[in-house]
């Protein structure tokens, strides 16, 4: 039994998957030990694994490549190769529906003047926030993953933006001290 999965991503995202002289898809493949197959015509990506069969580099193939298909450039991609990192693609139909305009003025509020509530929120969580289509994706820790959800999740339900910082800035400092707290807990004798 092998690994196969069939993943679809967006027309407009193929030649970044594919990247120059195929150099993106080569890195993937050599990275994950999978084999990539895309159709550059409906965006349709077989991954095949070619490892072992126990080997979790299929599943992180799978998140480069919906990551990719999601807006994220191919080295924020593969960020996911690194430690806990994960992917999570929030649907903005699940706060406002299927109406058009409410999902263009949620994206906006994400997205923010210039794109600086995206960029205070990823600095602030630590994760890297993609907003394409009708989604928002985010890659980090588990902890990251949770503070940029919990801010998108609050500004797509109608909070200020003042605020949703302040509760992020609040959740950094107390992981800062939590760290710093297992740092001096830790017997160094």
């Amino acid at each position: 039994m092998s690994f196969e999965k069939l993943i679809r991503i967006p027309s407009d995202r193929i030649g970044v998957l594919i990247g120059k002289s195929g150099n993106v898809k080569s890195r993937i493949e050599k990275a994950c030990s999978v084999k990539l197959e895309i159709d550059s015509t409906s965006g349709e990506t077989l991954i095949s694994g070619i490892g072992k069969l126990d080997d979790i580099q299929p599943f992180k193939a799978m998140e480069i490549v919906t990551a990719i298909g999601r807006g994220f450039s191919p080295e924020i991609a593969m960020r996911l190769l690194k430690g806990e990192n994960t992917l999570h693609v929030i649907d903005l139909r699940e706060f406002v529906g299927k109406s058009a305009a409410q999902i263009e003025r949620i994206k906006g509020r994400i997205i923010g003047e210039g794109g600086k509530a995206r960029i205070n929120m990823e600095h602030l969580s630590g994760g890297n926030i993609s907003v394409y289509g009708r989604t928002v994706a985010i890659i980090g820790s588990p902890t990251q993953l949770k503070l940029a959800a919990n801010a998108i999740g609050a500004l797509s339900s109608g909070s200020m933006h003042g605020s949703v910082y302040s509760k992020l800035e609040a959740a950094r400092r107390r992981n800062k001290l939590e760290r710093l707290r297992l740092w001096e807990d830790q017997n160094v004798f």
